[in-house]
């Protein structure tokens, strides 16, 4: 009889077991401690409630507070808009797959990661776990297809926080309220069956890590503000009403006259006895800040953005806010919560997800697959361009089909279709524009500079050497060009030693271009100077010898 395979154990040590992978195991049930009903304790929140709340949660019983964060999403505007562009900046982002290192095998499991990605509900099932910014955790049931030659998870389900509870030893460790069966004791996660995602704001516990705890109290405070604003001006406006009446006046006529008053407010008509009177008070003229409240509503809506998104002027346009530099300084600090909201988010899918899939599917690895969230380091590729270009001109190999790539441009699907470089313009000669090839009429002539190179400064140099070189009808100036620029790579590659050094040792394109200027003192220039001077000597015995044919 064959043994049964070994247990897959996680890096953490939990084995992995096949029974629960198919089925939900942490759905609601009305009669058991998971059920979707739920509390409001945000309605007639107050300092002594939202603190028992609190210190309820740090004590294991975190319900209250759970439900509180979700009525806080539900009832304050601000909250839930900054909170929610938090993360959707992150489930938005690019998914790349880094396989572990070269082999084929990495790279096999790297394919098996990239094709699930490929799934319609994956940045909607992100932004369920980044619900964890919030409220410090979240937990994804994983609800597996278990294939003959697939294992992969068919659905990711969100859960309710609620029906979660951290071990009262260590304040970390997630258990299942209720155990698998909805009616036990709290038990741990299985493993490869739940996304648990940690997303703390501070260090310390995960229950008071959440954003929503340290929202809460501004949250309070602004309700109250709310609460006050409306009531002023729901009377705003109305005269306030003053009913006067005699020492002897009977209760039923007093009763009647309070009634008149509060006519007098909603229907603008009331009846009362003539021994009695009504006087108006004009309360406009007093001094009731009418911006009072909003100024406090706004100002905790500030703190709000602050807390969640780092900055305010993203958020709301202010004096030297939007489209100025200072709003390009904001914009930059919500960057680097985004970039550290999805490394946390990548950390947690290598765990929770990347490792038991694989596992699954191609059996333990040394090492898995990582994924990486985030936006491409953006690079000014104008720039790069032109470096290339002028590094190209002075001798530099640079890889076009790299340079191609990084600016995004397609590649040629054909030679035909291909761009070509611009060909380089032609200078006229003798009033004519001149072509390829010699030119009729000119014998070519190579060797002028030939005299001159053992000369010491070109003393030796004398009219008939140059003369027998040139010939009768050559061009002195032109064959002198032509056997300058005959060995000109020559030269240049002694310029460029320390341009190819300094390549060498550079980590990238950026690193070339800070430390150029620096390289170009060590140029060795001798070789160069030497050709220029052996140029410039032979124009001027040119120019004697034409002097000279002028006298004969």
């Amino acid at each position: 009889m064959a043994s049964k395979p070994p247990a897959l154990i996680m890096p953490d040590g939990r084995p992995l077991v096949r029974d629960n992978l198919r089925v939900e195991i942490a759905a609601p049930a009305r009669t058991s401690v998971r059920t979707i009903q739920s509390g409001h304790p945000a309605q007639g929140l107050t300092p002594q409630r939202l603190g028992r709340l609190l210190r309820d949660a740090e004590d294991g019983d975190a319900i209250a507070y759970y439900e509180l964060a979700e009525e806080m999403e539900e009832k304050d505007l601000h909250y839930l808009a900054v909170l929610r562009t938090r993360k959707l900046a992150v489930a938005r982002l690019p998914i790349e797959v880094e396989p572990a290192d070269d082999s084929e095998e990495a790279k096999k499991d790297a394919a098996l990661i990239e094709t699930w990605l490929k799934r319609d509900m994956l940045q909607l099932e992100l932004f369920d776990m980044l619900d964890a910014i919030g409220k410090g955790v979240s937990t994804t049931e994983m609800v597996w297809d278990m294939k003959p030659d697939l294992w992969q998870p068919s659905k990711l389900l969100w859960r309710d926080p609620r029906w979660f509870e951290f071990d009262r030893v260590n304040g970390t460790d997630l258990l299942l309220r209720g155990g698998e069966t909805g009616y036990g004791e709290p038990s741990p996660l299985p493993a490869g069956k739940f996304i648990t995602h940690y997303h703390p704001s501070k260090s310390g516990l995960p229950i008071r890590s959440g954003l929503a705890r340290i929202a809460a109290w501004g949250y309070m405070f602004k309700n109250f503000a709310i609460k006050d604003w409306v009531t002023f001006l729901e009377s705003f406006g109305h005269p306030l009403r003053i009913g006067k009446y005699g020492p002897n006046e009977s209760e039923e006529n007093k009763n009647i006259l309070h009634r008149a008053l509060l006519e007098l407010g909603s229907d603008a008509a009331a009846a009362f006895p003539e021994t009695m009177s009504i006087e108006f008070v004009d309360r406009k003229a007093g001094t009731a800040p009418n911006d009072l409240w909003r100024s406090q509503a706004e100002y905790i809506d500030d703190q709000l953005s602050k807390a969640v998104l780092g900055q305010t002027n993203t958020t709301d346009a202010k004096a030297g806010g939007l489209g100025s530099g200072q709003a390009q300084v904001h914009d930059g600090v919500r960057a680097d919560i985004e970039d550290f909201d999805a490394m946390m988010l990548a950390g947690t899918l290598n765990r929770d997800f990347v490792v038991p899939f694989v596992m699954f599917n191609h059996g333990p690895r040394k090492a898995y697959p990582r994924l990486k969230i985030g936006r491409p380091d953006e690079t000014d590729i104008a720039v790069e361009i032109d470096s290339a270009e002028k590094l190209a001109k002075m001798g530099v190999k640079i890889d076009g089909e790299e340079m191609r790539e990084r600016a995004g441009l397609p590649a040629a699907k054909s030679p035909e279709t291909a761009l070509q470089p611009a060909a380089p313009p032609q200078m006229p000669q003798n009033g004519q524009e001149s072509a390829p090839g010699p030119v009729a009429g000119k014998k070519p002539a190579t060797g002028v500079l030939d005299p001159l190179k053992s000369a010491s400064g070109g003393n030796r140099s004398d009219r008939a050497a140059l003369n027998s070189q040139i010939g009768p009808d050559g061009d002195a100036i032109d064959a002198t060009v032509d056997e300058m620029l005959g060995d000109w790579e020559a030269q240049v590659d002694a310029l460029l030693v320390p341009v190819d050094m300094l390549i060498g040792e550079a980590g990238d394109l950026s690193e070339v271009q800070a430390r150029l200027a620096q390289v170009i003192g060590d140029m060795d220039t001798s070789d160069f100077e030497q050709l220029i001077a052996r140029g410039g000597f032979a124009a001027r015995l040119i120019a004697q010898a034409d002097r000279g044919k002028g006298t004969k």
